[in-house]
């Protein structure tokens, strides 16, 4: 930090397995990603190139190549993994995966229908090439799963070898753990901690109003995720209690006038 200040919470220092920033990135260019990275690198643990974006963006190996000079990880959205499900070309996922040296991997399936036992079967033969995060929720707003399912879900997917359950929120954070609107379903959370680790849950918050309740609900080393590029760095300042939303969160009471 630029400067001492009492009374900060302690954030995990990086690498860090929890506390865990994921960035997502929906079309930066070469350029764009090393300014992202030169200002904002210390406080982000993951990127995820957004749903399909990676198949349409130019210069892929090079970008990937900035990322990863940086000791960036990176992984591809779990819409092109589900791209390439829904074409029978699992196989081809995992090569695509190696000839681009990506090592971390999202099972999910948001858009498409697959029994969940195949679903942690992808997962088990995932794990044999790198780190697999699962997702767990649906894309369709109207599709709503009952808190002991999700439970059900992260439980088994974290079993099947997935090192992380992200709850479903897409890019707009709008379903799956949100109402329309974007309101917490603050039920469906509660009841998921109950028997879910927080440290192996990634929360996808990409607004401010989302982050902030998780930040209050776990604290600061919480793992928030599908945070946009730009919003990494008043993030890390709301985390630790320099943004008005957080200000009076850490503080000590008694010695604070």
């Amino acid at each position: 930090m630029n400067f001492n200040l009492s009374q900060i919470p302690e954030r995990i220092q990086q690498p860090r397995q929890n506390g865990l920033t994921m960035v997502m990135d929906k079309g930066l260019s070469i350029e764009e990603t090393r300014n992202f990275l030169s200002i904002a690198k210390p406080h982000v643990d993951i990127v995820k190139l957004g749903f399909g974006t990676s198949f349409v963006t130019p210069n892929l190996k090079e970008k990937l190549e900035v990322y990863r000079a940086a000791g960036m990880p990176v992984y591809f959205g779990g819409t092109l993994f589900e791209a390439f499900l829904v074409r029978n070309q699992f196989q081809d996922y995992i090569d695509v995966c190696k000839e681009y040296g990506v090592a971390f991997m999202e099972v999910s399936d948001g858009s498409i229908t697959i029994p969940h036992a195949e679903k942690c079967g992808y997962i088990e033969k995932l794990t044999k090439h790198g780190t697999v995060l699962s997702e767990v929720g649906s894309k369709d707003a109207a599709h709503i799963i009952p808190p002991y399912k999700w439970i059900e879900l992260m439980r088994s997917e974290l079993d099947a070898g997935a090192t992380y359950v992200i709850a479903e929120a897409r890019e707009a954070g709008n379903v799956g753990i949100y109402r329309g609107s974007g309101e917490v379903r603050e039920g469906l959370v509660q009841e998921i901690l109950t028997q879910i680790p927080e440290e192996k849950i990634l929360w996808e918050a990409p607004q401010k109003a989302q982050q902030l309740y998780f930040i209050e609900l776990i604290g600061c080393n919480v793992n928030l995720g599908n945070i946009a590029p730009s919003e990494v760095i008043s993030l890390e300042a709301m985390r630790i209690g320099l943004r008005g939303d957080t200000f009076h969160l850490f503080l000590n009471k008694e010695t604070v006038q």
